[in-house]
């Protein structure tokens, strides 16, 4: 056996036996990367060697997510309202990403799975010539519309007069973010989610690095303020853009691409599209229902903003492991359904559910006792403190939901059903969410409370009723 696989052996009466090894052997294992077919292995070993390098990569995105607002918010509450609104504009880009990511993800851990490697390498080369021709018309919107973005939004004066430039960067450079989306999950389906953490890590890293010297112009630097995080946020993607094209031709331990992969292959751009079509969707309206509740709740202040953007950033930092694990179980959804392993596909799924279950419970928990002080740790000022911490402390009592949701969901898109999530996020964020929190804001006068409450019901709903879709098993005919 290779030595990658990380397995003692021996041999008794001319077999050869699996030695079990420490817990601090498989995390070394995990991190550094194994060659192991995650569709032979144990499941619990094969969920453990790809959530830990998942969610280490989720955890230091979410790190950079929550250093930037950190040092966004020494610039005040517009500031960080103009980080707020650019996001409503680029969880659109996210969708995309997001939703190309499914399909690539699927496609690529189901080639994997029938054990057809050059194809999933043809498939690679297709799914980055899509992310770059997807990320020109935000490229345009954001280079020579960005004031007129924010102000559509509801944007104060200070953002329309300064805060705009951060819109141009993030909007004009997001080929990298694309890119970075769509070649990880490259990765993350192949099995090589320890280089897929790799990269993270050194885009993330950089980021942080720069953030405070381009914020504050430390050193022989130049003071750029807000526009200082884009422009770090630019740089350090890029770069981890660039490493993950070295890796990807140089060979990773589960797929590599080889220069007579590129070319275009229409039959399989066609495919990825089609697979990509409903997880975009499905993106689209989970992202596009958070534009119409921060233009809801800008009408109540940019505090009111402000509190809501630091309080989500908190959420996508601690939710992070969760969606590792989530991630995990795609992978090996498709795989397993590749190999034609339905059941042990189901099984990953619930082994999963269960971990993701008790670990936002003790998220939730804290949330519950200390919503505040975690607020108070990005903003000093009490209002907005006080609309962070109780959208916190709301949320907190469904975040037992959210574990199952996260995992259902990603069963149905690493099956290639990714048709089926969009259906019901529809229902339960465009037709219900949405006009729920305006109603209940606006005409019958809750506030921004009730939006948050709206947000509670709504959110534990959905989850409920996909697990109850998963339990069905639909999703294992899916033909990717």
């Amino acid at each position: 056996m290779n030595e990658e696989n990380n397995l003692e052996l021996k041999i008794n009466n001319g077999s050869v036996e699996q030695q079990p090894q420490s817990i601090w052997q498989e995390l070394k294992n995990a991190i550094r990367g194994s060659e192991a077919d995650y569709t032979q292995i144990k499941i619990g070993k094969a969920i453990f060697l790809l959530a830990v390098p998942m969610i280490l990569e989720l955890i230091m995105e979410s790190t950079f997510a929550v250093v930037d607002i950190y040092f966004v918010g020494k610039l005040g509450s517009s500031a960080v309202a103009t980080v707020g609104l650019t996001e409503t504009y680029m969880f659109l880009l996210y969708s995309i990403c997001m939703g190309l990511a499914m399909a690539v993800t699927a496609i690529v851990a189901r080639r994997i799975g029938e054990k057809e490697k050059d194809k999933a390498g043809v498939a690679a080369v297709q799914s980055i010539f899509i992310g770059i021709i997807a990320s020109l018309p935000f490229a345009i919107a954001g280079i020579f519309f960005a004031r007129e973005l924010l102000e559509l939004m509801g944007a104060d004066k200070w953002t329309l007069e300064h805060g705009y430039p951060y819109a141009q960067w993030m909007l004009g450079g997001n080929v990298v973010i694309m890119l970075l989306f769509v070649i990880n999950a490259i990765f993350r389906g192949a099995g090589d989610a320890a280089i897929a953490m790799r990269v993270l890590w050194l885009a993330n890293g950089i980021n942080i690095i720069l953030d405070p010297i381009l914020i504050f112009g430390w050193g022989p630097f130049p003071e750029l303020g807000i526009e200082g995080a884009a422009i770090a946020t630019n740089i350090g993607r890029g770069i981890g853009v660039i490493m993950q094209l070295f890796v990807l031709f140089r060979g990773g331990k589960h797929i590599r691409v080889f220069r007579e992969h590129l070319s275009l292959n229409w039959e399989i751009i066609t495919k990825i599209i089609k697979t990509s079509l409903g997880g975009i969707g499905q993106m689209i309206v989970a992202m596009t229902s958070w534009i119409f509740i921060m233009r809801i709740l800008a009408g109540f202040g940019s505090e009111v903003v402000a509190g809501a953007t630091i309080s989500i950033r908190i959420m996508m930092f601690t939710m992070m492991p969760a969606w590792g694990m989530s991630n995990a179980a795609a992978t090996l959804v498709g795989q397993n359904l590749g190999a034609n392993q339905p059941d042990r596909a189901e099984q990953s799924v619930w082994i999963t559910g269960f971990c993701n279950m008790g670990f936002l419970i003790v998220i939730g928990v804290i949330y519950f006792f200390f919503s505040r002080n975690l607020v108070g740790i990005f903003s000093d000022d009490p209002g907005v403190i006080s609309v962070g911490g109780e959208w916190l402390h709301i949320i907190s009592y469904s975040y037992f939901v959210y574990g199952w949701w996260m995992v259902a969901s990603q069963a149905f898109n690493g099956a290639g059903d990714t048709v089926t999530p969009t259906k019901i996020n529809f229902v339960f964020f465009w037709l219900l969410q949405i006009p729920l929190s305006y109603l209940i804001a606006e005409v019958f006068g809750m506030g921004y409370i009730g939006v948050f409450w709206v947000i509670f019901v709504t959110e534990t709903s959905v989850g409920l009723f996909t697990l109850w879709l998963f339990k069905k098993g639909k999703w294992k005919k899916a033909v990717v």
